[in-house]
Formats: structure tokens, sequence, C-alpha cells
């Protein structure tokens, strides 16, 4: 079978190898095209596009950037009609795959959406495009199969959170070994976790920098992301207790003590490795405007939405500031309340599912097309 697999960010550069990975063991004489970034690429296939020219974030800047976003869609809709594919698979990022999918399915090419659109918290009208254009959709968190199937009868396959498995095949770290080969002292660790894009990280990295002379005993540990160079970060490290590390955010988190996490996935991932941490976000004044008008959720990151509950504290806009930001880390780092966090935690793993999301999405995609 010809699988065509597209995916904009990081997080579905993750899950999207991991879902690769699976289709091959499923399928031996699978052949796969992709959107997507160096994991999927280290997997096999065909990269067409990396999700480095993809990613915009905010309202304003998508704007801004809509005449490359035009392009990328046009560019994806030749390489579907030359390729020919017998499933497209779309991996989160809907403003782009939506599109993909309302022309895919005019063309009839079976359409799959593995970790769904966060429809539940905006745009909860796309309900109507996803039953028109969407064959198959697998979702992953626990609260989204009630919402498609209970609140709007559309029928969808809870596969359990592929985090849990991505997290879970890692190989043991050698914490001594990783600490001389990234020159970090023995000092506790706290993470930075920034972001991807470079939006984002201009906006959140200076202000997570700020609290650094606050805790002289601990070494702060910027988490690169892989699409970003380490010139991009050089500006921001302004002491000797900065340090950076590319592409180790996963060993990092192993022998972090608390993090600083740029709302998004990683704020799930952290809660995972079980490092106390607060979620931080600041978008563009405009953006933000724009946001707290559509979005009626009563939090940003995932490990409060799946909970129902606010077991990490989330510093959002104009609260995002160094005064709160030393508040809440001196919070984190003190036992009584890193033990209950670490409780909380646990919760959320077992609500989160067992194993294998990859293994049973890529099993239902291929028994649908036989």
């Amino acid at each position: 079978m010809k699988y065509y697999i597209i995916a904009g960010e990081a997080s579905g550069d993750l899950h999207g190898s991991n879902l690769m990975k699976a289709l091959y063991r499923k399928d031996i004489d699978a052949e796969i095209r992709f959107w997507g970034g160096d994991l999927m690429q280290k997997v096999g296939g065909t990269l067409v596009k990396h999700y480095r020219e993809l990613a915009f974030m905010g309202f304003i800047e998508v704007l801004f950037n809509l005449k490359t976003i035009l392009g990328n869609i046009k560019i994806c809709k030749r390489d579907i009609a030359e390729s020919q594919p017998d499933v497209i698979i779309f991996i989160d990022y809907p403003g782009f795959n939506m599109r993909i999918a309302k022309w895919a399915k005019e063309k009839g090419i079976p359409t799959h959406y593995y970790i769904s659109p966060q429809i539940w918290a905006w745009k909860e009208n796309r309900i109507n495009d996803i039953k028109r254009d969407v064959d198959k959709m697998y979702v992953i968190l626990p609260f989204e199969k009630a919402f498609y199937e209970e609140k709007h009868n559309f029928p969808v396959q809870f596969v359990g959170h592929p985090l849990i498995d991505a997290i879970q095949s890692q190989p043991v770290l050698d914490s001594s070994l990783f600490k001389i080969e990234n020159q970090l002292d023995d000092k506790p660790i706290i993470a930075l976790l920034p972001g991807s894009r470079k939006q984002e990280i201009t906006k959140m990295l200076g202000v997570m920098l700020s609290v650094v002379e606050e805790f002289p005993d601990y070494q702060f540990v910027i988490a690169g992301a892989p699409s970003q160079e380490f010139s991009f970060y050089e500006s921001f490290i302004t002491n000797g207790n900065i340090k950076f590390i590319s592409n180790k955010t996963y060993d990092l988190l192993k022998i972090a003590t608390a993090a600083l996490v740029t709302s998004g996935t990683a704020t799930l991932e952290t809660a995972l490795f079980k490092v106390p941490e607060v979620v931080c976000y600041k978008g563009s004044w405009a953006s933000y405007q724009i946001a707290k008008r559509i979005i009626t959720l009563k939090y940003i990151s995932l490990v409060n939405l799946i909970m129902d509950e606010e077991v990490v504290t989330e510093l959002i806009q104009h609260d995002f500031n160094t005064k709160n930001l030393k508040k809440e880390l001196h919070k984190i780092l003190e036992p009584n309340h890193r033990a209950q966090l670490l409780q909380k935690y646990d919760l959320l793993e077992k609500k989160l599912g067992g194993t294998g999301a990859s293994e049973q999405t890529a099993k239902l995609i291929v028994a649908a097309l036989n």
C-alpha cells in the first residue's frame, strides 16, 4: 500500500515517526511519502517537505505568511495527485490538513486522521468538515471519544496516547556520562523548554532566563529544538549558569529537577517524565486578544485539561513575567508541593491508557484499507 502522511510540527514528527515504524511492521510492502521532520526521515520513506518550512503560530503571524501557506497547500495537492496514494493520514495540524482533506475527499482518496484537531477547544464547527471529509478518526485523549460520539454522533477510535509509547521506549540513560558529554556540572537542573518555532522561542526564552540569578544553586539548561541552529539561541546565553543542549529533550527531562515549559505537547511530556513544571505562554497582543475571545477552555495545558483541574500552574500572557515565574519555580522546588504534584502525575498517566497507540492505529489503518 502507498501511504501519504502529513505532519506539520515537532510533535507530529515524533508521533508520525512511531506510526511509520508500526506501518512498516504491519505492511511489508508499505511505501510512504510524508511531510514531517528529522524523526520521520530516519524511519525511511520519502520526505516531501520539512515542517520547519510550515510552522507559523498565532492568527496575525498566519496572515503575514498566507502566501507561503497557500503555496505549500498547492504543492501538497500536486504531489498527492502525482504519487496517487492509497490513503492520506493527517496528524493534527488542522489549518493545513483540513484543506487537504476536503480536496482529497473530492478526489476519492481515503482520509484518515490520527490525533484529532482540538475542536473541543475552538472552532467546534469544524465537526461539519470532519464529518464530510474524514473517513476514519483516531483520538488520543480520553475525553475526545465522548466529545465526538456523544456530542456530535461521529464514531472515532480511542487508541491511547502515543507519548506513553515514545517515553517508555527510551533507552536507559547514563546520567553521569550525559552530563560530561554536554558539559553540565553537578548542580540540579532546571530545564527550559521554550518551544520549537522561532517566534515562540523569542517571546518565551528571555522571560524564562530572567529568573536565573534568583536560583544560584541550580543550572538552567535550554532544550534546543531540532529545527533551530545553536546560533539562534546564542544571544540568549548571558552567563555560565545557562547551558544549551540541542535535540536531546527527553534525555534532559530524565535528569531534570524542574522545568519551565511553553504550552503545547511538551507540557504533557514533562509530566510523564515526572518533572514538576510551570506552564508558560505568551503570544502577540493581537493573537492573544483574538484567542481569549474564541477559546472558552478553563486551561491551556494538556495536563490540566486531561485531569480537569489545575495540577500545574499556567502563566499566560501578562501573568508570564519574572516575578510570577520566580514565585512558581520556588513552589515546585519545595518538597511537599513536589510530592503532591508527582502523585497527580501518576493519576494522569493512568487516565491516558496503556501502551500501543501507534501499533493500534497502524493496525486499524491497514485493516480498513484491506
